[in-house]
């Protein structure tokens, strides 16, 4: 499953890297993308897994960009 997400007060290009570079890392993603540009973010994962790889995506974007909301 991929899924397309907005972004709300990403602030920084760097900070959107090391959110794009943490989720490729987590188990039962396929890839990703985070564009401070276009303030969005494409999550693909495994379709069972999904919500609970969301919430993971959302806790670690939390540490990176603690403004940052994921629109969900």
């Amino acid at each position: 499953m991929k899924k397309t997400f907005a972004l709300r007060d990403l602030d920084c290009a760097n900070c959107a890297a090391k959110m794009e570079a943490g989720i490729k890392k987590l188990e039962g993603v396929k890839d990703a993308s985070v564009s401070f540009i276009t303030q969005r973010m494409t999550v693909e994962a495994d379709d069972a897994e999904f919500d609970a790889i969301m919430k993971k995506v959302v806790k670690l974007c939390r540490k990176v960009e603690p403004d940052c909301e994921i629109i969900l």
